[in-house]
């Protein structure tokens, strides 16, 4: 068994104000706990984001510095973050650029709003928070209600409680990608 199944991966994480504290932090240190470097950037390198409950983050870097070619999977906490971030071009051009390259994109509840604004969502079977699945619909996703649905290179769920799954899935994900 390999304790470290994504040493040498990275994953880059989006933050913003009003996160889903618990839809950031627990799928960070599940994937720090499984070997990723992760990296949290948000509208301002080294700003503080509140969390919807409170928990701090700071950003490590800025969204605008990012590249997807330095990373091999995006995560999308959800939470109010998402209503913002989604009218950033660059935000919406980094998310394009993941889908481009088949890398893992992982989004729960309220994150399914930032790849629904990029366009990337078209024919693809996904989950989110029930208060998002006319906007998944609309933006042509097949939607399921499940803890997790994988299709291809998306990995959604639809809250906090699904993050167990939410997690395997998105580290099996990595970690089965080849590696270039």
């Amino acid at each position: 068994m390999n304790d470290f199944p994504l040493k040498g991966r990275r994953v880059l994480s989006l933050v913003g104000e009003i996160y889903e504290d618990l839809e950031l932090w627990y799928p960070k240190l599940r994937l720090i706990e499984a070997g990723a470097d992760v990296v949290v950037a948000g509208p301002d390198a080294n700003a503080h984001y509140n969390g919807k409950h409170g928990y701090p983050c700071t950003s490590d870097a800025a969204i605008a510095d990012m590249n997807s070619d330095a990373f091999d999977a995006l995560l999308v906490p959800g939470g109010f973050m998402p209503d913002k971030l989604r009218r950033d071009p660059v935000v919406l051009d980094l998310v394009r650029a993941f889908d481009k390259s088949s890398k893992p994109i992982a989004a729960i509840c309220h994150g399914g709003w930032i790849p629904i604004s990029a366009g990337v969502y078209r024919g693809v079977c996904v989950t989110g928070s029930p208060g998002i699945k006319d906007d998944l619909v609309n933006a042509g996703a097949i939607y399921e209600d499940a803890a997790v649905v994988v299709d291809r290179h998306h990995i959604t769920s639809r809250r906090p409680d699904d993050l167990p799954e939410f997690c395997r899935a998105f580290i099996e994900a990595i970690a089965n990608q080849s590696c270039e």
